[in-house]
């Protein structure tokens, strides 16, 4: 019993290791979801916003997650588009394994 109870905590374990896969926005933290259409003037307000300094963010399903500061980088390339990432999410931040359109 002791055996089967160590092998379903570590397929558990295991599980949680591997990343998880999200299809999305590249936003802004100032405007949100309010632009996870990715229009070309949602694009363009993205833009600006990060350039200005504005932190990016990623937009699933109306909800708005932190990008951790390691993956933000990766995010800019795709401001204001719709993207899949590949990552993992802790609390209400994700971190980007891989990022395409």
């Amino acid at each position: 019993m002791k055996k089967f109870a160590f092998v379903a905590a570590f397929s558990l374990l295991a599980t949680s290791a591997f990343a998880d896969e999200w299809k999305g926005t590249i936003s802004d933290a100032k405007c949100g979801a309010a632009h996870a259409d990715a229009s070309e003037k949602s694009m363009k307000c993205v833009e600006a916003c990060v350039k200005g300094g504005v932190a990016p963010v990623f937009v699933v399903d109306g909800k708005v997650l932190k990008i951790d500061a390691k993956s933000a980088d990766k995010a800019k390339a795709h401001l204001g588009h719709k993207v899949t990432v590949t990552g993992k999410l802790a609390g209400d931040t994700v971190t980007i394994d891989s990022i395409k359109m």
